[in-house]
């Protein structure tokens, strides 16, 4: 299913598996594993199969054309503002706020991109997607994709899922984790304060420290030079636009405050579908058991949709990674369904709240973790 669910071109991937096979089950061996829900297995593959007769894995190539458009437009728009506006303080709060919007949506549209959900062919997914994530954002598309990929596979699956390697040297994550940290007696951070110290760590700090330095040194090792000389061009184009119109030590402020901001944007959106669930081990569950576990929504609306990307929407992006995000409303309510069906928990909720979620785990994780510190 996780096969199926990540990949496209199934018949060119399926190439690369060849060389893993290791032979074919006995007549008498049993298909599904007995961690797996067998029938929910069955109906969860004829809703993936009513999916595709439905047409929801087929993308409309002017939604996405015009989610681009707007990126590039509000991308001139942020120099604009300080070409005839000046670079005095109202202009450039102005242009800094332009400039964010332009990146965060442009992350939203990447992140489409490498899901291979805007064109048909993939190699115009991937050619695309190095024009936006490497050139516009200045990141490695290879690097997200490696991280990304296998997030998806095993999401809050602890050593498994990148997205969460935050534990337990910055924060400790979900109760299980919380009470063995306690209990190990370890303490790399206050945890017990760790709802506090969030708002001044990872929303503003993830991408202008971890994640800038962590993009080149993987694109480096790993030896992306295509990726590397795509990021090139962002950053000329960045300090010679920018740099003729702001002296030095505005410029890397600007560029300094759009990171901070774009990050703080990114990390509230990412991670309040994630944090406030279950973390655990891999349990090797089915596949639509784990992606439910781990994830939930955020209620529907225009702003919602546009401020998120359609990540409000994240239980069925994580059932069906391919699909485009137009498509995730209508396949919602048979989501939704299927849940009940099989007693799985759909979890909707607030924007706000979602985020408040976020704050609430964190101080739930830290308070388990300090009781288990303090008592044998």
């Amino acid at each position: 299913d996780a096969f199926v669910a990540l990949h496209v071109d199934k018949v060119l991937v399926s190439k690369y598996l060849k060389p893993l096979q290791i032979g074919e089950l006995a007549p008498d061996q049993p298909s599904i594993e007995p961690t797996k829900n067998e029938m929910l297995v069955k109906d969860f593959r004829e809703l993936r199969a009513t999916v595709e007769r439905m047409g929801l894995l087929e993308p409309n190539q002017l939604f996405f054309f015009l989610l681009l458009a707007h990126i590039l437009l509000l991308d001139i728009a942020a120099w604009l503002i300080l070409f005839y506006f000046g670079t005095s303080l109202l202009p450039f709060v102005f242009s800094l706020l332009v400039l964010t919007i332009s990146q965060v949506q442009a992350s939203w549209l990447q992140h489409d991109l490498g899901h291979l959900s805007v064109f048909r062919k993939t190699k115009w997914n991937h050619l695309l997607h190095k024009f936006v994530m490497c050139h516009l954002i200045g990141a490695s598309a290879k690097w997200w994709t490696l991280l990304h990929s296998q997030h998806h596979a095993k999401p809050n699956c602890f050593h498994k899922d990148p997205d969460i390697d935050m534990h337990p040297f910055l924060f400790t994550l979900g109760k299980k984790f919380s009470v063995e940290l306690g209990i190990k007696k370890k303490k790399y951070m206050p945890y017990n304060h760790q709802h506090k110290y969030f708002f001044i760590t990872l929303p503003p700090l993830l991408f202008p420290t971890y994640f800038h330095c962590h993009t080149f040194y993987i694109a480096y090792t790993k030896k992306y030079w295509v990726d590397l000389a795509w990021m090139l061009t962002f950053y000329i184009r960045f300090f010679y636009t920018y740099g003729s119109l702001l002296e030095t030590k505005m410029l890397n402020c600007l560029i300094s405050l759009h990171r901070m901001l774009e990050s703080s944007w990114f990390v509230w959106v990412s991670q309040m579908n994630h944090i406030p669930m279950d973390i655990d081990y891999d349990k090797n569950l089915d596949w639509m058991s784990m992606q439910v576990q781990a994830t939930c929504n955020v209620e529907q609306s225009l702003f919602n949709d546009w401020f998120t990307g359609h990540l409000n929407f994240q239980i069925e992006h994580h059932l069906f990674p391919t699909m485009p995000r137009h498509n995730y409303w209508k396949v919602a309510p048979l989501v939704k369904s299927l849940c009940a069906k099989h007693g799985l928990e759909y979890q909707c909720k607030p924007l706000l709240t979602a985020f408040a979620d976020i704050v609430h785990s964190l101080k739930n994780s830290g308070e388990l973790w300090l009781d288990a510190y303090l008592h044998k």
